[in-house]
């Protein structure tokens, strides 16, 4: 299981990384993990990622 979600980070780390910065990138990181562990869905993981995103591009700016 958690090598599946490790792919899935990576894969959707190298789609962002030519679009974003790395406070987004890092955060988007971090917030799919907690999303992850906190309920163990992929829309958590999803959410959780999409959220931490957002959250890592305005502490970047």
């Amino acid at each position: 299981m958690l090598k599946c979600y490790i792919v899935r980070v990576a894969i959707a780390a190298a789609v962002l990384v030519p679009f974003v910065s790395g406070c987004t990138v890092g955060g988007a990181a971090a917030g799919g993990y907690v999303g992850h562990e906190t309920t163990h869905s992929t829309v958590g993981t999803v959410g959780g990622a999409v959220a931490g995103g957002i959250i890592g591009h305005e502490l970047g700016k």
